[in-house]
């Protein structure tokens, strides 16, 4: 029996999961290799790097997204930047989208003045099938692809039943979550947590590496989310944000005095998914220890997630 336990004491993101995976002994180019099979690989670039935070080295995991026009992609090239930020510009995103058949035509352009760089994501997601969306399919929908897109991708790619299994009951746990506190129905989910491409290599990728690494459990720490506010376009939400809270009801969350928002959404799904248990260090062999770093840096406290593998 071979178990993995996360020592999330910094919380955790879907990039620092990734990232303590394969400082763990992951295979990066089976992970790539793997990925490959949900036929997105033109989108996006995977990078891993060692890092030094507060004296420990860690594995620092990328996903940049290639996108010829280079206008709005820019919170995606320093890190996992948009996993942090992501609720300064995804709250609003859901609104707009189940506001639609209300009064969308003001809405949406009031909303979006100054927001000027996810002006076209709304207006392609409500008319795809009008015009305007096809101008640049390429890579316009790196941000708006529906919670159901991403169902098909995963369950038609030719990935193991066991990684599809593990995908899929993450991305539901998102979208259940972020359906809820917008009042609308899974199916009509559509939003750029769940529907940006790091997003779906992060959840994937970490299904992959679990497979690669043989583990057939996984327990966590208590999940720290970290204190102090976020600005989302309704205003300033306590950390931790709506949905992280509502992924992780069931979960043990441990009180953290750091200023930040430590656990994302991506994160949170993977510890209320995949863990069984809730503990402090388990009693365990260890065989594996990997440190994945996260994309902030603070003065006395490490953020890095580790992982320990062992049986």
């Amino acid at each position: 029996m071979k178990f993995l336990y996360l020592d999330c004491f910094s919380g955790l993101s879907g990039d620092m999961t990734i990232g303590a995976l394969l400082d763990a002994g992951g295979d990066f180019t089976h992970l790539e290799k793997e990925l490959k099979k949900l036929q997105i690989e033109d989108e996006y670039e995977l990078s891993t790097k060692k890092v030094v935070k507060n004296g420990i080295t860690a594995t620092k995991f990328d996903v940049l997204l290639k996108n010829e026009d280079n206008t709005n992609h820019h919170h995606h090239h320093d890190g996992h930047a948009h996993e942090e930020h992501e609720y300064h510009h995804h709250e609003h995103t859901h609104e707009d989208k189940h506001s639609h058949h209300h009064h969308h035509e003001h809405t949406h352009e009031d909303k979006h003045s100054h927001h000027h760089h996810h002006e076209h994501t709304h207006e392609d997601k409500h008319s795809h099938h009008h015009h305007h969306h096809t101008h640049n399919h390429d890579h316009g929908h790196h941000h708006h692809r529906a919670y159901r897109d991403i169902v098909k991708m995963i369950t038609e790619s030719e990935l193991t039943e066991k990684v599809k299994d593990m995908s899929l009951r993450m991305f539901k746990k998102i979208g259940e979550a972020e359906g809820k506190i917008h009042g609308m129905p899974l199916e009509d989910v559509h939003f750029h947590e769940v529907g940006a491409v790091d997003s779906i290599i992060d959840i994937v990728g970490t299904a992959i590496l679990l497979e690669q690494l043989k583990i057939d459990e996984v327990k966590a720490a208590a999940v720290p989310t970290g204190s102090g506010h976020i600005h989302i376009d309704h205003g300033v939400y306590p950390i931790p944000a709506p949905a992280t809270l509502e992924i992780l009801r069931g979960v043990p969350i441990a009180k953290s005095e750091l200023k930040s928002e430590l656990t994302t959404p991506t994160g949170a799904a993977i510890a209320a998914v995949l863990a069984n248990e809730y503990c402090p260090f388990p009693s365990i062999e260890v065989e594996e220890i990997g440190y994945g770093a996260g994309t902030k840096t603070f003065p006395n406290h490490p953020n890095v997630l580790r992982v320990v593998i062992g049986k």
